[in-house]
């Protein structure tokens, strides 16, 4: 049975806008795809579905829309995410990735303001260039992060209420690694997601970031934020444990393959500037295969 049989997927239209989605999903997120085919074939249509309006928007801001003016963007993403939320608001969509969007939402009964906060953070892109203070970077980071989180438990099976905090931690600890590693990506489009505030308490400011060059107080820095994520990592941990059991290995794999991203950059001695960390396709087997047998045996377990 293929995965759209197995979710109970049937009308043309939306199976088409579920394929859409896992296409954005398998050709973008690769480390996201391959944990997502650890969880069971009937709930993978319904992560594609949120990778794919996320990432399509994220595609307006930064990929389908590069050579646009900043104004240009903004209407652009202001006339999509109009779109989107009001199909939300009537429950029935023909755009291409709204169409399985709103499926899912109706189905799990995702809370609508999540993706109106998702947006937001993504309008921030195009207006706000730094931040601050960690508190004035959490706003961003609340929504093009915390909500993926919140928006996946529904889907993934909480056992509690208690599961949705575990998740918005682990969602951000997913974002703050890749600020890690991508600080000379956004410094290409303009952008330091690193607050100033703690930059500046061990003696980087933007010309050093700028000059691309890396330094001990360069270090001394990331190794402050990699200390961040490993600690929301940890406190993310037990919530995994309050999904279901077939859900469990994914997040797992998940959990070790996106905060894995600051062991890698460790492993090249924190020259970000230089090189790129990336997860080895030995540790991507190797977690993938071990988070497999989990996930069998999670599944044999119940039936």
């Amino acid at each position: 049975m293929n995965e759209l049989d197995a979710a109970g997927i049937f009308d043309s239209a939306l199976r088409a806008s579920y394929s859409e989605c896992k296409r954005l999903n398998s050709l973008h997120g690769k480390t996201y795809y391959l944990a997502t085919l650890l969880l069971p074939k009937g709930k993978r249509p319904f992560v594609h579905a949120l990778y794919g309006f996320a990432r399509y928007a994220d595609e307006i801001v930064d990929d389908l829309a590069s050579t646009l003016t900043p104004e240009e963007k903004a209407e652009a993403l202001n006339t999509w995410s109009s779109g989107v939320l009001n199909d939300l608001a009537i429950g029935k969509s023909h755009d291409a990735v709204g169409a399985a969007l709103v499926d899912t939402v109706k189905r799990f009964d995702i809370p609508h303001q999540h993706f109106v906060d998702f947006l937001h953070s993504m309008e921030m892109d195009l207006t706000v260039s730094t931040y601050a203070s960690y508190k004035d970077l959490s706003e961003y980071v609340y929504g093009s992060a915390a909500v993926i989180g919140l928006q996946m438990v529904p889907i993934l099976g909480p056992l509690s209420e208690e599961a949705y905090p575990p998740a918005e931690k682990l969602g951000i600890a997913f974002q703050l690694a890749n600020f890690i590693r991508d600080v000379a990506e956004d410094l290409d489009r303009g952008r330091i997601y690193l607050p100033l505030e703690e930059l500046a308490a061990d003696g980087v400011d933007q010309e050093m970031l700028n000059a691309r060059r890396l330094t001990p107080e360069i270090v001394r820095a990331l190794k402050f934020q990699i200390a961040r994520v490993r600690e929301l990592q940890r406190e993310a941990a037990p919530g995994i444990d309050l999904l279901h059991p077939t859900s469990r290995p994914c997040i797992r794999a998940a959990s070790e393959l996106y905060c894995g991203i600051v062991d890698e950059v460790e492993a090249i001695g924190y020259d970000i500037f230089n090189k790129r960390a990336q997860t080895s396709k030995a540790r991507r087997i190797r977690v993938a295969g071990r988070a497999y047998r989990h996930a069998l045996s999670a599944r044999r377990a119940l039936d």
